[in-house]
């Protein structure tokens, strides 16, 4: 019997079904959403049969290893190409496991046939070097792929390396809780229809970390930078960091950073003439920055500390300023929102915190929107 839970059993005619065991997978009513957990200390792989209906796709394999597994990664998934082909899956999700690396590969071939469009990797640890790449990418056509606490064997490479066997028009990419963002520059291939990349839920990226994330010059399209919770300290850095990297993003999300003052005496940095969007929300401002860029459409200050209203002088040229939840709004903003918090009840802001924060999957659910 073959059965190979992290192919989504591509293989179906060779597989046999156990109705007698319990089964880890729940499929919803409409055959939209199918998750399994194999928690199981003798999980029953092939309860993963019943996905094969749905659209969206959630498999986590309990931590355990999928070596096991390898021997099947020198399948050739061509012969099962019209089965695959016929799958309604759309999203899939893979997680809590540790996988080979060639076993990563042969999941990607496979999907190759497929028509899946968004791919989530998280908790994984990828282990052993990458095989060498094909000479035309052979993987699916995916618009988003999000990362999650994802290690990689081999380092800054992995980027590159994963990025090889994907078919191009990759849109939206997520990475969070990364283990390495130092890419290798020189061996990434340039992400051409890349509009959206978030690099949130990455606190100890910094704004050194963020110039050797984005490598110059491989991000020509790209529109939105999201850096949540990425160890953002001042502007000025930040601008330095895109310049460095030539990139020309139209919106950035800097909200959840703990933002400084720019040091007396910093270099001044041009902004991208593209920005017209910047978010500095739960930023812990108890001033307006200095070094803003010039002229934006949208500029959000919300729930930060600013104890008086900004004057214009301390503003760009702005057409949409949002100031919800300072304090200067409400003379006991703080205190009211700390009773707030003891009463159990929830405050705005707090609300907003938890809808929008330390999130890598965010721009996954509204990439399209947002950051598209």
């Amino acid at each position: 019997m073959v059965c190979v839970p992290c192919l989504l059993l591509l293989l179906l005619p060779l597989l046999r079904v156990s109705a007698a065991t319990p089964e880890p997978c729940e499929l919803d009513e409409e055959d939209f959403r199918c998750v399994c957990n194999f928690t199981d200390p003798k999980p029953d792989w092939s309860s993963a049969f019943q996905c094969v209906a749905a659209v969206e796709v959630e498999i986590h394999g309990g931590g355990r290893s999928l070596e096991q597994f390898l021997k099947s990664a020198d399948a050739d998934p061509k012969q099962y190409a019209d089965t695959i082909k016929a799958l309604r899956m759309r999203r899939l999700t893979l997680g809590a496991a540790q996988v080979p690396a060639p076993l990563l590969v042969a999941l990607l071939r496979a999907l190759g046939y497929s028509r899946l469009k968004e791919l989530t990797l998280e908790d994984l640890e990828v282990t052993g070097p990458m095989p060498p790449p094909p000479l035309e990418a052979t993987g699916p056509a995916l618009s988003n792929l999000s990362l999650r606490n994802v290690s990689w064997a081999t380092g800054g490479a992995w980027l590159g390396e994963l990025q090889q066997w994907l078919k191009p028009g990759l849109r939206v990419l997520n990475i969070a809780q990364a283990h390495s963002l130092a890419f290798a520059c020189a061996q990434l291939p340039t992400f051409q229809a890349l509009t959206s990349l978030d690099l949130s839920d990455n606190p100890g990226l910094g704004e050194r970390g963020l110039i050797a994330a984005l490598c110059p010059h491989k991000f020509p399209a790209l529109q939105g930078l999201a850096l949540r919770n990425a160890g953002m300290e001042t502007l000025s850095s930040v601008c330095a960091a895109l310049a460095a990297a030539s990139v020309q993003p139209h919106r950035l999300d800097l909200s959840h950073n703990s933002l400084r003052a720019t040091a007396p005496g910093a270099n001044s940095c041009v902004w991208p003439s593209s920005l017209s969007s910047l978010s500095l929300s739960f930023a812990g401002l108890e001033q307006v920055p200095k070094g803003l860029p010039p002229k934006l459409s949208e500029l959000d200050l919300s729930c930060n500390r600013l104890s008086r209203a900004p004057r214009p002088d301390e503003l760009p040229e702005v057409n949409n300023l949002t100031l919800d939840g300072n304090p200067f709004l409400d003379a006991g903003a703080l205190n009211h929102q700390e009773d707030l918090k003891s009463s159990g009840v929830v405050p705005v802001c707090a609300r907003s915190a938890l809808t929008m924060g330390v999130s890598g999957a965010l721009a996954l659910l509204q990439g399209a929107g947002a950051f598209a």
